[in-house]
């Protein structure tokens, strides 16, 4: 501690760190970072998942509401559009009471565009997904395909 105290020209002593203290507190700053780092970045991996799992029951939700009032679920080739844009057939366009979302059509958490299918898996009769962390169809853990079930 010794070391530490130097002698001001004015006659008071003046307190600092000496080199092994602060090499002591960056190896502790450094453990913590090695130890907490990878669970807070591992959570930004899960909530993009329930992120995308939220945004596809909202946008299930905004077709059904739409083919409640068209009659019918928009063709493959229009996909999600119908949401935010009057179909061009002149019998359903009167009928469309749109935007059913607010805003531009979403991307998924991984910037790209939300895939949509006739007909959807299980009997439905659409589906909404996300290719995932990878952007292709298929994979595993978070390159997985997410609403496809």
């Amino acid at each position: 501690m010794r070391a530490a105290l130097t002698t001001r020209s004015n006659g008071l002593a003046a307190r600092g760190f000496t080199l092994l203290e602060m090499l002591v507190v960056m190896v502790i700053i450094g453990l913590l970072a090695g130890l907490i780092g990878p669970r807070i970045f591992g959570k930004v991996d899960s909530s993009k998942v329930q992120t995308a799992q939220t945004q596809i029951k909202m946008l299930e939700s905004s077709v059904n509401i739409m083919r409640l009032d068209v009659g019918v679920v928009p063709p493959q080739e229009q996909g999600l559009l119908w949401l935010v844009n009057a179909p061009s057939d002149p019998a359903l366009a009167p009928l469309w009471k749109g935007p059913y979302i607010e805003g531009a059509l979403p991307m998924d958490p991984w910037n790209n565009p939300y895939q949509y299918k006739l007909p959807g898996p299980n009997g439905k009769a659409f589906a909404v997904y996300s290719f995932g962390a990878d952007g292709k169809a298929g994979g595993e853990g978070l390159n997985a395909d997410i609403g496809t079930n």
